[in-house]
């Protein structure tokens, strides 16, 4: 298969993955009120843990200490990023919660500039700027005359940190290995970690809020599709290009965020939140097509 082919191939399964995690805002925005925000994401990763290890079975024999190291470190940066945004999701709106995580997108190639000892070029720095301004509009607001970032919006810009890390890494140790089984190592680590820190950050838990046919729907949406498929597309993919492009497909989910949330929730946007959008996904935009072209 030609590089070319394989590029288109890997692009369309980074812009589905996006769009699958731009349904996941609406979704999770719509359960957070019913299960507690780390006790959601524990149950989406032990049932893409659980599905992913069936098909796995017969590829238990490759597993070695590399993919029980590097999986566990991506694995914790996974379940960080979602225990934030989630929680953070819970007091912001779905749409803001989608694109104030794209901060990542911006992020990667700052954090890469030490790890690869290679500094970025000003145009990274300008576009960091734009994001700022952006992230300013978007998510300050006047409450009782005092403006103020929320505290979902704060969450949501701290799990942009850890998916930059995810992603960085993600692509790092991808390379040489198998990215499906470094990517069930992932679940399991995300699984364990965020059932370990539930009861301290979500106090108990009622199994009978598992009753409800909506819940079980939302949790076998996020499960599955929002989890298994989805960071398997973007794992695989993450193989075949550069993180700091894929990072321009993936930041699509903010876009998809806001268009779902807009159907779906009814939520409405000021037109000064939209100016801080535009100015957010034109800096993402800019930054990795002046990267694209470096290459």
């Amino acid at each position: 298969m030609n590089k070319k082919l394989i590029g288109i191939l890997a692009s369309g399964g980074l812009i589905l993955t996006a769009a699958i995690w731009g349904f996941a805002f609406v979704v999770v925005k719509d359960s957070v009120d019913t299960i507690p925000p780390v006790y959601m994401v524990s149950i989406r990763y032990t049932i893409a843990a659980v599905l992913l290890g069936f098909v796995l079975i017969p590829q238990f024999k490759k597993l070695n200490r590399y993919y029980w190291i590097h999986g566990a470190v991506t694995g914790l940066m996974l379940a960080l990023g979602y225990i934030t945004q989630t929680i953070g999701c819970k007091y912001t709106t779905a749409g803001k919660n989608a694109f104030l995580t794209t901060i990542y997108v911006i992020l990667i190639p700052l954090i890469s500039w030490p790890l690869n000892k290679k500094r970025p070029h000003f145009v990274v720095f300008l576009s960091a700027v734009m994001a700022l301004v952006g992230i300013g509009l978007l998510a300050l607001r006047n409450e009782g005359g005092v403006l103020g970032f929320n505290v979902g919006d704060i969450l949501t810009l701290i799990c942009g940190l850890f998916y930059a890390l995810h992603i960085i890494f993600t692509a790092k140790f991808s390379q040489d290995k198998n990215p499906v089984i470094l990517t069930w190592i992932q679940f399991i680590v995300a699984a364990v970690f965020s059932w370990a820190v539930s009861p301290l950050i979500d106090g108990s838990f009622s199994v009978a809020l598992l009753k409800s046919s909506r819940v079980i729907f939302s949790m076998l949406y996020l499960g599955i599709f929002s989890s298994l498929v989805a960071f398997l597309l973007q794992n695989i993919c993450l193989k075949y290009m550069e993180s700091s492009l894929a990072s321009l497909f993936l930041s699509l989910e903010s876009v998809f965020g806001v268009i779902f949330s807009t159907i779906f929730l009814r939520e409405r946007m000021t037109l000064v939140m939209i100016i801080g959008c535009v100015l957010i996904f034109a800096a993402i935009t800019i930054a990795d097509q002046f990267h694209e072209n470096k290459q």
